[in-house]
């Protein structure tokens, strides 16, 4: 899009010494301060790894909930990624929203990093060309994508302080190639990370923000901070930041900031870039009064379908020996915790609040119809924490409807505001409405079942619940780790009733904030009366011992892959390893449905007939899997990070004492870093329900191409990888295609080659994913 420059430097002469620098920090938790009297409408920004969640955090503002970034790194399908980049930009602009803080283009650097769910591969050329596809996507529809966090943010461990300390060949090669791809697409913003790197905050690092990312790279657009990144004044504004989020409660910037410009130690020259940015990126977005609107867009009638096919597409079938795709059998037994608590996204700023998730239940039960008897067990109970209250369990006390009563009261118990909400967990970015001392939360539920219900208490303050009129009083503090990890983990303390089924109880949470916090995060937990775990794993056993196969869903949840937190295992939580051993043991004909969004420990993957890894993989996660399962959909994934074997060889991402963390390995991460006897599944693995056969390979100014043919029986999708060898044995990613061909069929493939091979004039070789059924 071209933008007339000289009438953005006309606005810009417009504008105050002080109207400048309150542009370029946030006026409040997700805008930019609107200036009429030159046109400058407010600009909006939403979270947006996976979905765009707006500014609201709760259930009332719903949105489109897609696949996660691994998953759609895993489909290794550029066109795709431009694909979902349009639909999320499309629920952008319905929205009103402005600009999407996403790609994340950090590498898997170790599978141990708590935001790995999040970002897309270890390989930084996958990660660029999906990127930069998303990118482009959603920047067609007139929103502007955010690549994210530049640069070297990828541990979660003491984020906000640690100093990275990256040699001049792996920033190059491996962790800046994303963001600069992401450049070279047209991205108009890029966000700066908590992090340092190489001994300076990236808010103040010079050498990167201005004279790799704006000079070398020629980046026209914004850098933004992540949220309370910038912690200086004039360090950060001569280092290239540009604008600060979210300016609350305090700012280093906006006052201090004027008194830099006068004061000489910030040019005001500078300031008027960092404006310039800003009105360019205004423009861009449609918020810009006498420029362009972006064309209409939105969202297509078949967006739920588009998220079911990408959904299957990622999903990656690591091993099978005939059983899938399953013909409809009699009896089928669904076990594991996964199965009745569906991990559809992981914690932190990419949740987003889905109209509706499906369930593997769900899908499965369609999938198969009344002709299968369809068992299902959990078998084990490996949450930390206890589920939402259900809404099917509870109504408003003062309508009867469907829901809570949530009430807003000042100092004096004066109420400020009373709803309905569909919901027992909420988030209030910013604070709830101004003037609340205490929040409170009432209902009516009935239960279910006779026994011991288990309740719950989320959040951080002083709490008060009353469960048919025994109360419970406790005060809950915030441990000492990141703040995200209290926004997404708040500490929990549980209450345990004995209630009757059927007969209605109240239950009333009542919540004293803390005031000085920008956000509160609170909410009521629930448990209905369940067996001892032995006899549950027993349970789960004997249904799979009668059946004629059996289906175990197993997994993470957002206790275990969040931002805010790195894992300190691969293993799978609780007594999930023990559950598919003996549930193998009894029934020779059983299926792993692996749910989580970063590699797990498989120890039992030679016990059981068939593996699928079905990720993170949004709201229409269960029919997606029930679609591959069952053979109406191919498995079409591919893997984008290396899968160990143990967690012996794991990089850590746990700085030192001294608060650095040691790149030490340099380029040696993810297949470069394995040795063969460390890989359960390597990098690109993935098999399919056809088989492929591969022509010679040619290779031609700087492209690559080769013929393909489906020799098996049914439609298939193939991913063509090409590798470029130097030394006969160190290899790295040159290239990639997807292929579809009906039986029979053959295709041939023109690849075009990282220009970074080309130009080392490296001997290319392919080695093909396997694709046998057996």
């Amino acid at each position: 899009m071209d933008i007339d420059e000289s009438a953005l430097r006309e606005r810009l002469g417009r504008l105050t010494l002080d109207q400048k620098v309150h542009l370029l920090t946030g006026d409040g938790f997700w805008t930019l301060r609107p200036v009429p009297e030159i046109g400058l409408r407010r600009i909006t920004m939403s979270d947006g790894p996976s979905g765009i969640r707006g500014t609201r955090w709760d259930e009332r503002d719903t949105s489109l909930l897609f696949p996660s970034p691994t998953a759609l790194a895993a489909t290794w399908d550029p066109e795709l990624a431009e694909r979902i980049g349009r639909l999320n930009g499309a629920q952008a602009r319905e929205r009103g929203v402005h600009v999407q803080l996403a790609p994340t283009v950090n590498l898997h650097r170790t599978p141990l990093g708590g935001r790995h769910f999040e970002n897309y591969s270890e390989d930084p050329l996958l990660t660029a060309r999906i990127g930069a596809a998303f990118v482009r996507g959603v920047q067609s529809a007139g929103v502007a994508a955010t690549v994210k966090h530049f640069v070297g943010n990828d541990s979660e461990t003491s984020r906000m302080s640690y100093d990275a300390r990256i040699a001049d060949e792996a920033l190059r090669e491996l962790y800046l190639r994303p963001f600069e791809e992401a450049v070279k697409a047209g991205v108009w913003a890029v966000m700066a990370a908590y992090n340092g790197v190489n001994g300076a905050p990236m808010t103040e690092n010079r050498p990167l923000l201005t004279d790799v990312l704006k000079r070398r790279w020629g980046f026209d657009g914004v850098v933004v901070s992540d949220w309370t990144a910038v912690r200086s004044t004039e360090e950060s504004a001569n280092a290239g930041m540009d604008l600060e989020m979210p300016g609350l409660p305090t700012s280093p910037w906006r006052d201090k900031l004027v008194q830099a410009v006068r004061d000489g130690r910030v040019a005001e020259e500078l300031i008027d870039d960092k404006v310039l940015r800003v009105l360019r990126l205004a423009a861009r977005v449609g918020a810009l009064e006498g420029f362009p609107e972006p064309p209409p867009a939105t969202t297509p009638a078949d967006a739920r379908a588009q998220l079911r096919d990408a959904a299957a597409r990622a999903a990656v079938l690591l091993r099978n020996d005939g059983v899938l795709p399953l013909a409809a059998p009699r009896r089928l037994a669904l076990i594991g915790p996964n199965a009745v608590r569906f991990s559809a996204q992981g914690g932190g700023s990419a949740h987003v609040n889905p109209e509706h998730v499906v369930s593997p239940v769900e899908g499965l039960r369609r999938a198969l119809g009344d002709g299968t008897e369809l068992t299902v067990h959990p078998g084990v109970h490996p949450h930390e924490r206890l589920a939402p209250m259900p809404l099917d369990l509870v109504t408003d006390p003062e309508t009867g409807e469907p829901g809570v009563r949530l009430e807003f009261l000042d100092a004096e118990g004066a109420v400020l505001g009373s709803e309905l909400r569909l919901a027992a967990h909420f988030v209030f970015l910013g604070g709830p409405p101004r003037g609340t001392a205490q929040i409170v939360v009432r209902a009516q539920m009935t239960p279910a079942e006779d026994g011991v219900h288990a309740f719950a208490i989320t959040g951080t303050g002083d709490f008060e619940l009353r469960v048919d009129g025994t109360a419970t009083a406790v005060a809950l503090a915030p441990g000492h780790g990141d703040p995200a990890e209290a926004l997404m983990r708040p500490p929990e303390h549980r209450v345990r009733a004995e209630l009757a089924a059927g007969r209605p109880v109240t239950v009333e949470l009542r919540h004293a904030r803390a005031p000085r916090r920008f956000a509160t995060v609170f909410g009521l937990g629930y448990r209905e009366p369940r067996l001892p775990e032995d006899d549950e794993l027993a349970a789960a056993v004997a249904a799979a011992r009668d059946a004629d196969a059996a289906v175990v869903v197993v997994g993470t949840n957002d206790d275990v892959e969040s931002e805010g937190f790195d894992r300190t295992s691969l293993a799978l939580p609780g007594r999930q390893d023990e559950l598919v051993s003996a549930v193998a043991a009894a029934n020779p004909r059983t299926v792993v449905v692996v749910n989580a969004g970063a590699p797990v420990l498989m120890p039992w993957r030679d016990e059981v007939a068939a593996i699928l890894w079905a990720w993170l993989p949004g709201q229409e996660g269960g029919d997606a899997i029930a679609d591959v399962l069952t053979g109406a959909a191919e498995p079409g994934g591919r893997l984008p990070t290396t899968f160990p074997a143990s967690d012996d060889g794991v990089l850590s991402p746990v700085p030192a004492a001294d608060g650095t963390l040691d790149y030490a390995e340099g380029t040696a991460i993810g297949y470069r870093h394995y040795a063969p006897d460390q890989i359960a599944y390597p990098f690109g693995h993935g098999l399919g329900y056809t088989t492929w056969e591969y022509g010679p390979v040619t290779v031609a100014g700087g492209v690559a191409e080769v013929t393909v043919r489906n020799t098996g029986g049914r439609f298939g999708r193939e991913t063509v990888q090409l590798y470029a060898v130097s030394d006969g044995t160190a290899r790295r990613l040159a290239g990639f295609a997807v292929a579809e061909a009906a039986p029979g069929e053959s295709v041939t493939l023109r690849i075009e080659l990282d220009e970074r091979v080309r130009s080392a004039a490296e001997d290319v070789d392919i080695t093909p994913t396997r694709t046998d059924i057996g």
